[in-house]
């Protein structure tokens, strides 16, 4: 599976500063987001990335050469952590067959209260809505998105430590942090490369193969 690496490291900051451009609070609570690839630039993220624990799980669910494609750190900032709308990861992550699986690891409890994740139970049934492409003009979506209604959707609230394991045709969002409290999270994104090709204009592109996982015993 041919995949392109463009930006292996990116720093989002977000809300954080006022209308003459200074900061609202401290540095360390001004970043909202870090990724696209600490799996592979930090030992730390790369161990538990790549641990038999992760990998295990994935070959659990049907994967036969799975690769961590994607890792963020999400801070969700007290004040200035945002609303993420409603998406379906394989809109960005689109290979043929789909196989985008999501693992979201808790770092601190969510609550509805600090911007937890909220998803649509059985969307994943209804398949794929859009993509998020890059095209020689820069990253669009194929199509507009749905409406939805926000009734439909139920909150995912889970202590810290909790890992929650999302298809990738889920339909999720979370909305602001409207607490004093942070909801830090750890991201990760896997996909199948066995017999499985990666979309070429998918909006993440590498340089070089991401490595697989292994199961336990393989080399």
């Amino acid at each position: 599976m041919k995949v392109l690496k463009r930006f292996p490291f990116s720093l989002k900051v977000e809300k954080a500063f006022d209308d003459n451009g200074n900061l609202k609070q401290p540095k360390e609570l001004s970043i909202n987001k870090v990724g696209h690839a600490l799996h592979e630039i930090d030992p730390v993220f790369k161990e538990f990335s790549c641990s038999e624990k992760v990998s295990s799980l994935l070959f659990s669910l049907g994967y036969k050469k799975p690769v961590i494609i994607q890792s963020m750190y999400i801070f969700k900032q007290p004040g200035i952590g945002g609303e993420v709308t409603p998406h379906q990861d394989n809109s960005f992550l689109y290979t043929e067959p789909k196989t985008c699986t999501g693992l979201w690891l808790a770092l601190e409890d969510a609550t509805v209260v600090n911007g937890c994740l909220w998803a649509i139970p059985e969307s994943q049934k209804n398949g794929l809505v859009r993509r998020f492409i890059r095209g020689d003009d820069g990253v669009y979506f194929d199509r507009p998105s749905p409406s939805y209604d926000q009734k439909d959707f139920v909150p995912i609230e889970v202590k810290a430590g909790s890992l929650v394991v999302i298809h990738g045709d889920l339909i999720h969002q979370s909305f602001e942090n409207q607490s004093s409290n942070s909801r830090h999270a750890y991201s990760l994104h896997a996909v199948d490369t066995d017999g499985c090709k990666w979309a070429e204009d998918n909006w993440i592109r590498r340089k070089v193969e991401p490595k697989p996982l292994y199961a336990s015993g393989q080399t």
